[in-house]
């Protein structure tokens, strides 16, 4: 058996300074070795992560219940989880079907 490393980590420290919006809004968006606007960094990011920004218009309650039920995760990416549960189900269902359908038929 390989013995194990001895190397001691370094204490992680909460001394970091603290940012300031100043210093944000400073920031350089780059994709690869050159600069983009924040804009091309967003796209490019979407891009990446398969996901696109729209402007959709739900009734308050059903925002409401999202905000209650997300607690500290995000009501969007609750509502993004459930819609995709949604449409896995009906994949589902619809391959039941097909499957039910089939096997009527393998046995008229």
């Amino acid at each position: 058996m390989k013995p194990t490393s001895t190397t001691a980590m370094p204490a992680i420290s909460d001394d970091a300074p603290k940012l300031t919006q100043a210093e944000f809004d400073r920031a350089r968006f780059r994709l690869g070795d050159r600069t983009v606007s924040r804009t091309e960094w967003q796209t490019a990011v979407r891009a990446r992560t398969g996901t696109q920004r729209i402007n959709i218009t739900l009734d308050a309650p059903i925002v409401e219940h999202f905000k209650a039920m997300a607690g500290s995760r995000g009501y969007r990416t609750l509502i993004n989880e459930t819609l995709r549960r949604v449409i896995e189900a009906e994949h589902q269902e619809a391959d039941r079907r097909r499957i039910i359908g089939e096997e009527l038929a393998a046995h008229d």
